[in-house]
């Protein structure tokens, strides 16, 4: 039994650096099975789930400024315009961590808002926080940051940094954000019972490379 319920809220990745053409694919054939919100890929892979995805509701995400966050705004511009133009219907920037830590807010903030403005409402800006990094206040600061920028989520963690998606940190998110903008938890989560804990502590949409084994409660594995 496939918990629909919970498929429609997973970003079924896949951001292996050594991913082929066959594998994208293939997640985009489970994405649609399974109806997911959304693959999420890096950007090179875009048209080519685009076309994969054609006529179907599976929205497309990549990532921006990944994983480190520290290219430039200029940058970060381009690869989300490049994004959109290419198909994807969702960006998942990361912010500028070392600003961030270095308590420069007018970075952090002007950083998201010109992502937000290249997105021009065609796509869905999320922003990682990268909570692995963070104390409690910066995370508080980072979220608040966010949806002043005028983002659409915050979200925990890329993957490929420390820690992983905590309930706690959820909660937080939830807590600082309000109702009005979503928040995304990513990282470790491998099974249906840690999915429903990040959901029932505030997230709307779940990140993991696991997406199958969380909605047929199956064992399986989590690189995301």
């Amino acid at each position: 039994m496939v918990e629909k319920r919970i498929a429609s809220k997973i970003d079924h990745t896949l951001l292996k650096p050594e991913a082929t053409k066959e594998d994208i694919v293939k997640l985009c054939e489970e994405a649609k099975e399974y109806e997911f919100a959304t693959v999420c890929i890096n950007p090179s892979w875009v048209r080519i789930a685009a076309k994969a995805l054609m006529g179907t509701n599976v929205g497309i995400t990549t990532v921006i400024g990944f994983p480190l966050g520290a290219t430039s705004t200029f940058t970060k511009i381009a690869e989300t315009r490049d994004a959109i133009a290419s198909g994807a219907t969702e960006v998942d920037m990361v912010i500028n961590i070392g600003a961030l830590k270095s308590k420069d807010e007018v970075t952090v903030y002007q950083d998201i808002k010109q992502v937000v403005r290249a997105a021009s409402e065609q796509a869905i800006v999320k922003v990682i926080i990268e909570t692995g990094f963070l104390t409690d206040d910066e995370k508080e600061r980072a979220c608040l940051l966010a949806k002043e920028a005028g983002a659409d989520f915050v979200k925990t963690s890329t993957g490929f940094g420390p820690g992983q998606a905590t309930v706690e940190d959820i909660r937080l998110m939830r807590q600082t954000v309000g109702p009005e903008i979503g928040v995304k938890a990513s990282g470790g989560v491998r099974d249906l019972e840690s999915a429903k804990a990040m959901i029932e502590a505030g997230a709307n949409r779940i990140g993991a490379s696991a997406g199958i084994a969380i909605v047929t409660g199956e064992k399986g594995s989590s690189s995301y």
